[in-house]
């Protein structure tokens, strides 16, 4: 498959988290990944959980993300749940930083895809939805999708 074939080719999505939280600012980002892990995530094998992203000494981790191992990896043992570092710019991480401490705001991953042959990761900056919140976001999906099909019975 050439390259071109799979620009900005979805992988996974993060669904929970836009029930959870209402997103703010996106930023893209590279993940730093071993061969297996890759092989993994062409083959969809990959699990958000709760995963969120955490600043430290000036880099991002994204920390709670499951790959499963590859089966046909060799020797080389893989730890699925390890923290991967994100790849951002300093102006970025700095950002996302102060935002968290200050604001008191999230970084949620939200989906993974690849771009030119690279897997990035969309994140976003995210305000924590209160419950009543979250129940009125599904009831007004819930009436737009009834909408939708009684518009497509006619």
């Amino acid at each position: 498959m050439a390259d071109h074939t799979r620009h900005n080719a979805r992988i996974a999505e993060n669904r929970k988290a836009r029930q959870y939280y209402e997103f703010l600012e996106f930023f893209e980002a590279g993940l730093v990944l071993t061969g297996p892990e890759v092989k993994s995530l062409r083959a969809g094998q990959v699990s958000f959980g709760d995963s969120f992203v955490e600043c430290r000494n000036g880099e991002a981790w994204l920390v709670g993300m499951r790959i499963a191992p590859y089966e046909r990896a060799g020797y080389v043992q893989q730890n699925p749940d390890r923290d991967r570092k994100l790849l951002l710019h300093a102006r970025e991480i700095r950002t996302l930083a102060a935002q968290t401490e200050q604001k008191g705001l999230t970084v949620a991953p939200v989906r993974l895809y690849f771009k030119q042959g690279r897997i990035k990761m969309e994140i976003a900056l995210a305000r924590g939805r209160k419950l009543h919140d979250q129940r009125e976001e599904l009831k007004r999906r819930a009436e737009s999708r009834d909408v939708e099909r009684e518009l497509a019975r006619r």
